[in-house]
């Protein structure tokens, strides 16, 4: 029995014979029919059967992880284990020093060190398209674990024994990210990278890191980048981000299509967007954004910009607009005057508008539907009492977060409780002390205890679980309605509503009464 410490130190090497009983007594049966024998005689005794009884310990093997936990490296170490680290970035094939293996107490670690390095490398990568090329290395085990394609590609019935592969149809950034997290279990993403990594981990059959990249584009999601990647959601066939993109894209429609990443979209997605029965914007922001389009796709196809260049690479296209719906001056002052509509058209769209018996047109006549407000509304009830609520240009503010991502279009506000009067209403909307969004605008009220709508200039988008600041100064009739019996908690349709004091409110609103009834909002 060999006897160790905690630490693992020898301390004593303990021998037992065990002897069978069974051979015991027949040693004794033998003994006996010989009669007494000397004491020498028994000395040389045959040698019995011995038991080997193996102890089994309790306790749960540990692996290295668990007896070594993740810790700095000591100050002796540090310098040599941020040289790997900078050759894993730099690829600079520095010769390791003896036992780098011992720097790194887990398998994890150990096996980082391999990422970008030629240390025992047994492929190449070239990545990238000519003239942007980089050559990297790999390691034919360590992928193979990582991605059913390079197995097939390095073991499989078909592999090809080759020291070198070219990869041009992916980013050298992207290609490395893949590699990074194959190699050390870590994802790392950028804005400016993620979606050709996506295209790498599609490519080769990485699905966590896919699902990453398809996180981190839902998070980053805005009205300047929705078109974009409403384009490569279609090309990936990521459903989910693809109903992302459209909800920005029919709330924010207006800020979609003045965005420059609209004109990057190929003809495809141009057609589903203009098209979308649900898109939130006016038909002369509509019209505008194809001709923009129009004139970017002819510099791709090496076309000069002329407007029968234009209404070629629209299309059919073109018909998608709904010009007839468009407001008159709208139609007169734009579309009608682009050029881009033959005279016929022209015509036929200006009899449309002002004849009882209206020619057939190509373009589609009937009106979007575009997308329908929800008002959440925070109080039980609303009063009115004589010197009660008074403005004199102080603030009006609440705190608001929700569970669902949503887009703030406006706030509603309680008007005169003295009969009809004008406001002048500058709304706010922030986060943590930055403006989102703002509007300085004048609202009529009938003198009733409704609510009357202020809009922003484009609905704002709100995150998840984080508080807004909402905020308004009214300028008018100082004697008005004020809500009282407000909730802490709203439940609207499928969005839950938490409201909480705000700081910024110096006229009295809070949350169990005040100013600020209704947040109008697109779910």
């Amino acid at each position: 029995i060999l006897m160790v410490d905690e630490k693992g130190k020898n301390m004593k090497c303990l021998t037992f014979f065990l002897m069978l009983p069974e051979t015991v007594k027949n040693r004794s049966k033998k003994s006996s029919k010989k009669g007494n024998s000397s004491s020498s005689s028994s000395s040389k005794l045959s040698p019995v059967c011995y038991e080997i009884i193996t102890l089994k310990t309790k306790k749960k093997k540990k692996m290295a992880a668990d007896i070594f936990p993740r810790k700095k490296p000591a100050n002796t170490n540090t310098t040599a284990v941020q040289q790997y680290h900078q050759q894993n970035l730099n690829n600079n094939n520095t010769i390791p020093a003896p036992n780098w293996q011992g720097l790194y107490p887990t398998i994890r670690e150990r096996n980082a060190v391999m990422f970008n390095n030629d240390l025992m490398a047994d492929v190449h990568f070239v990545v990238g398209p000519p003239g942007g090329t980089q050559r990297l290395p790999g390691h034919k085990y360590v992928l193979a674990v990582g991605s059913s394609v390079f197995h097939a590609m390095f073991y499989g019935e078909l592999a090809e024994d080759k020291d070198e592969i070219r990869i041009p149809d992916v980013e050298p950034a992207a290609f490395l990210a893949m590699l990074k997290y194959i190699y050390c279990d870590e994802i790392d993403l950028a804005a400016d990278t993620v979606l050709a990594t996506l295209y790498a981990a599609k490519k080769y059959i990485v699905p966590h890191l896919a699902r990453a990249c398809v996180n981190f584009l839902e998070t980053s999601l805005s009205a300047k980048n929705a078109c974009v990647l409403l384009s490569q959601s279609c090309l990936f066939e990521e459903p989910d981000l693809t109903q992302r993109c459209w909800e920005v894209i029919d709330a924010q429609a207006e800020l979609a299509l003045k965005s420059e990443g609209f004109c990057d979209i190929d003809f495809q997605t141009l057609e589903s967007i203009l098209q979308r029965e649900t898109l939130n914007a006016k038909e002369i922001v509509v019209f505008e954004a194809a001709l923009n389009w129009a004139e970017v796709e002819c510099q791709r196809q090496e076309l000069t910009a002329t407007i029968e260049n234009k209404r070629k690479v629209l299309g059919k296209a073109l018909y998608l607009i709904r010009i007839p719906t468009m407001a008159l001056d709208d139609f007169a002052n734009g579309a009608a005057q682009s050029g881009i509509l033959t005279l016929n058209e022209t015509n036929d769209i200006f009899l449309w508008y002002t004849a009882a018996k209206k020619p057939e047109l190509q373009f589609v006549s009937k009106p979007r539907k575009g997308l329908v407000p929800q008002r959440c509304h925070r109080f039980q009830s609303c009063a009115y009492r004589s010197n009660q609520w008074r403005y004199r240009g102080r603030c009006d503010s609440i705190q608001f977060a929700v569970d669902k991502r949503v887009f703030i279009a406006g706030f509603g506000l309680y008007g005169s409780s003295c009969g009809s009067a004008e406001y002048s209403a500058k709304i706010e909307l922030k986060r943590q002390g930055v403006i989102l969004g703002q509007n300085l605008s004048k609202y009529f009220s009938d003198g009733s205890s409704n609510t009357f709508p202020v809009w922003f200039e484009y609905p704002v988008q709100i995150e998840p679980d984080t508080f807004y600041t909402a905020s308004v100064i009214l300028d008018g009739n100082e004697l008005s309605y004020f809500g009282q019996e407000g909730m802490t908690e709203v439940q609207c349709g499928k969005v839950t509503v938490q409201f909480q004091c705000s700081s910024d409110s110096t006229n009295g609103t809070g949350v169990q009464g005040g100013q600020i009834p209704e947040l109008i909002f697109y779910a």
